[in-house]
């Protein structure tokens, strides 16, 4: 366990946005890098070992979008995506591209910080979680043609590995090891979250979308997970 401060990547286009919203983080004890754009993002991502990232969607050079493509490719490290009022296509893509969450502007301080607490915690309980299932040797959960392996976090479909958002396999793992069970929007987006505070339940339709997208036969029949109209979603159950 690395004894240095907690370290977040803060990237807008604003200076009085950075300003703004460096100021609390730093009172909270975290060291906080800052960047102007999307390019000097990926750089300094680059440079250091990052807890977690909050990137504006609309930075010139780089858009947030494409940095969180980018870091996604190739880095499992928390996301939040700062959006604009009314900007719905930007969550959206943003869920899409592995952003853990999103904040929409304006926001209060209060928010902004309780969503990043948020997201640490939930980092290191996954950490914790992976850590002691290796430990373990935790034996990976099939159910037909998809085994999910917890401890590598890692989803496979008649063998081949699916590459999962870091969200999508935290709504897939959390469903599976109840199967049968129902979970509503907002169980699960507590389950993950840790709280549905000041989040739009239409998020976890999104990833359930995308998953049937990648781990069914036909998406619009689903084999593995089951919208209960009126309430939620569950895994099927088991064999």
């Amino acid at each position: 366990m690395s004894d240095r401060p907690t370290r977040i990547l803060l990237a807008d286009d604003e200076q009085a946005i950075l300003t703004l919203l460096s100021y609390p983080l730093r009172k909270d004890g975290y060291d906080v890098v800052r960047a102007a754009d999307g390019r000097e993002a990926l750089e300094r991502f680059a440079e250091s070992e990052f807890d977690l990232v909050v990137l504006d969607v609309m930075m010139p050079n780089i858009d947030g979008l494409e940095v969180c493509r980018t870091l996604r490719a190739t880095s499992s490290v928390p996301i939040i995506m700062l959006t604009a009022k009314g900007e719905e296509i930007d969550k959206v893509l943003g869920l899409e591209l592995g952003a853990d969450d999103y904040i929409t502007k304006p926001f209060s301080m209060r928010e902004f910080r309780s969503r990043v607490k948020a997201a640490l915690r939930r980092a290191s309980m996954r950490a914790a979680a992976a850590a002691s299932a290796a430990e373990e040797g935790s034996e990976p959960l099939v159910a037909g043609e998809v085994a999910i392996d917890f401890a590598k976090r890692a989803v496979r479909l008649r063998g081949e590995l699916v590459r999962t958002t870091f969200v999508e396999f935290e709504i897939l793992s959390t469903l599976a090891r109840a199967p049968g069970r129902v979970f509503s929007r907002e169980g699960l987006l507590e389950q993950i979250w840790g709280d549905y505070a000041y989040r739009d339940p239409r998020t976890i339709d999104v990833h359930i979308r995308h998953l049937r997208e990648k781990i069914e036969r036909d998406p619009k029949e689903p084999e593995y997970l089951f919208t209960v109209r009126g309430v939620g979603y569950r895994f099927r159950d088991s064999e």
